[in-house]
């Protein structure tokens, strides 16, 4: 039987169509720490191209369409990675389709990955990144070691990459946009949630959950298949549950409390019981995220000290209830929900840990699409807030949608006080805030104002 070759035997370049992406990113770092030539294009610089650029990738951030570096022109030794959100009349793109090189979707590249190594792959509509990133964490610091493809940046790593020499497991974090995770060939998979998202690539929910469905049939028959309780998924593997406060679930975690600034539970496995873990993070949702690290590592045969030292010094992701200022008058928490059940579960954390604050929310809708299929559970969760502070709808890729507007969304919102703000009317708006919690939501561009709002916060109460 003639041995697999690797994409880091069969070719020397590497060209990237979107190479700032935060899963593009990574993939550029994995071939360019093996050596190969990494080169590529994307809109604007950040901090994740400058990253690159710094070890040694070649990026620029105009469309060069046939003007291609020469080194990039050979297509029997380059192969071209593009990103869907770019548009189809991207001209490098076109390029490279027209003359007949080998163009993969990101995806496609870590289904590859997933088919040369055992794939431990993570999907799910929400949680993933978190889920994926404690995974490899508590590999990275057992003796089983891992490498991993991030959709965040760990803390533990500063990193979206992490690389072992030595481990055959590649933890990936599974896009369901675009059907992207049905190209990978996972030995065991974690799913989340499958409540319905991306319904301008879909088309409506029951084909949603179909790519759910078929995504479940990938994992392999050796291997395990961990769900969340209730979503009633078949698979070729084995099938196990988890969830918070089950008597029925396979992984329950139980008697969760916040003690000195920590969240504690108890878990019950099918096969035993680990009293009062202690978790790295905040959050009832990055709790149950831990506990399908769990229960997927426990089925592989991890034991029990290894996992509690894991998920007690996992410090978190970039952007995922991450506290920005944490005193005892003033909180400011930044989060990447997007989603009204993301914003469900980050507002009951925040009342569970502080349950006597004033809760302030600066949130930017992220896609029009979304904003107008998902408007009345954005309106209800953000009408839980004390205060609502709104900003534009972020449009990505999208064109926009007649109506659908950042003010539409407000007028459906009920909260007592609530604006809607540019970017540096938010800023303004904060000038004064002294106590209470602070948040910030979404998925866009927001997170460029994180950085002046918490010196503002700061400044006020020093």
């Amino acid at each position: 039987m003639n041995r697999k070759v690797s994409i880091s035997e069969k070719y020397k370049n590497v060209y990237f169509i979107g190479i700032g992406g935060i899963g593009m990113s990574a993939l550029a770092r994995y071939f360019n720490y093996h050596g190969l030539n990494v080169c590529g294009y994307d809109k604007t610089p950040s901090s994740l191209t400058e990253k690159l650029q710094e070890e040694g990738c070649q990026i620029h951030f105009d469309d060069f369409g046939n003007d291609i570096p020469k080194a990039f022109q050979e297509k029997e030794t380059t192969l071209v990675i593009y990103t869907p959100a770019i548009p189809k009349n991207h001209r490098e793109y076109n390029y490279f389709v027209q003359n007949n090189f080998t163009v993969l979707k990101r995806a496609e590249v870590l289904g590859l990955l997933t088919r040369q190594s055992k794939g431990l792959c993570v999907a799910g509509t929400h949680g993933k990144t978190t889920t994926s990133s404690i995974l490899a964490h508590i590999l990275d610091q057992s003796s089983w070691k891992c490498n991993a493809f991030l959709g965040g940046i760990a803390t533990n790593f500063n990193s979206n990459l992490v690389l072992s020499e030595t481990s055959d497991l590649t933890v990936i974090e599974a896009d369901e946009f675009d059907r992207s995770f049905l190209h990978l060939s996972p030995f065991a998979s974690i799913i989340t949630a499958v409540d319905p998202d991306h319904l301008d690539i879909y088309g409506n929910e029951d084909q949603f959950k179909e790519g759910f469905r078929q995504y479940a049939m990938k994992t392999e028959m050796q291997g395990f298949l961990i769900q969340k309780e209730g979503l009633a998924l078949n698979a070729l593997s084995k099938t196990y549950t988890y969830s918070i406060n089950s008597q029925t679930a396979d992984y329950s975690l139980q008697n969760l409390i916040w003690e000195d600034g920590f969240l504690f539970g108890d878990i019950r496995l099918r096969n035993g019981f680990w009293p009062k873990i202690k978790f790295g993070i905040p959050g009832i949702h990055n709790a149950e995220n831990a506990l399908a690290c769990i229960a997927l590592l426990n089925e592989m045969g991890m034991d029990e000290q290894t996992i509690r030292r894991g998920i007690e010094s996992f410090e978190g992701v970039k952007r995922r209830f991450e506290f920005c200022l944490r005193t005892e008058e003033l909180i400011f928490i930044d989060d990447y929900a997007h989603h009204p059940k993301e914003i469900k579960v980050l507002i009951d954390s925040i009342k569970l840990f502080y349950p006597n604050k004033k809760i302030t929310g600066v949130f930017q809708p992220h896609l029009f699409s979304r904003t107008r299929d998902f408007a009345d559970g954005f309106a209800s969760e953000l009408s839980r807030l004390d205060e609502l502070v709104l900003m534009p709808i972020y449009p990505a890729r999208e064109e926009p949608i007649h109506g659908i507007t950042s003010d539409w969304l407000l007028q459906k919102v009920k909260c007592g006080k609530k604006s809607l703000k540019t970017p540096s009317e938010v800023l303004q708006h904060f000038s004064n805030f002294k106590e209470g919690v602070v948040l910030t939501i979404g998925a866009g561009d927001i997170d460029r104002i994180v950085s002046p709002l918490s010196q503002i916060l700061k400044s006020n109460i020093e």
